[in-house]
């Protein structure tokens, strides 16, 4: 009876040295065996973020069609301030020179002198980023890029006077360094004028693109 009870208890310990000496055994022969590696190399991808800077300042230009008196070449400068990662602000000071009116081309009729085609403006904005992203170029190269809403107030100096201005519209930028961005922006300016007889809302279209500095 006692070594029919020795046998039984005895089964289950040989049988537990068998399984740990075949783990041990397979475990030996995976170091043996050598290391495949994948033949990949890691991309660097290089992204362009703001640091520190919360002051931009650059210039733009581009075409601002002004109500009937043709579409005109448009430059200026831009100043802005992001008071966070989703709003800033912008203040922007442009020029532009109006070209003829119809009348003018068919006519012969002169309606504004060559002074009075000068036209300039002036605004103070708030911008929200609504669509935060990224572009890639050549696979190696990631910028930060925003799409934002724009609206502001300003003013309008044409035809030897002073007009109160509405604009608003939206902007891309994107984020080449830590130091430089480019825009592209599409605007409306809307104001008031009644220099070809009954007084109306001018809008006027404004596509414009530049690069800026962040200090």
């Amino acid at each position: 009876m006692e070594t029919r009870s020795q046998r039984i208890f005895l089964k289950p310990v040989i049988a537990s040295i068998l399984v740990v000496s075949s783990v041990f055994s397979h475990l030996s022969q995976a170091q043996d065996r050598p290391l495949i590696e994948p033949d990949v190399e890691p991309v660097v991808i290089k992204e362009a973020l703001i640091d520190s800077e919360n002051f931009e300042i650059g210039g733009f230009f581009g075409t601002i069609n002004i109500e009937d008196f043709e579409s005109s070449l448009l430059y200026g400068v831009r100043l802005a301030y992001h008071l966070s990662e989703d709003v800033f602000f912008e203040a922007n000071y442009g020029f532009a020179d109006a070209g003829e009116t119809s009348a003018e081309q068919l006519g012969q009729v002169q309606i504004l002198t060559n002074d009075a085609r000068d036209y300039t403006f002036y605004n103070v904005n708030v911008a929200y980023n609504i669509l935060p992203g990224q572009a890639y170029f050549a696979r190696r190269y990631a910028f930060n890029t925003n799409f934002y809403l724009i609206l502001g107030l300003g003013a309008t100096e044409f035809a030897d006077d002073n007009r109160l201005t509405i604009n608003y519209g939206a902007g891309y930028q994107v984020l080449l360094n830590d130091v430089f961005a480019w825009h592209l922006s599409a605007r409306q300016h809307m104001y008031k004028i009644d220099l070809l007889g009954e007084e109306k809302n001018a809008i006027n279209t404004e596509l414009s693109t530049g690069i800026s500095i962040f200090f």
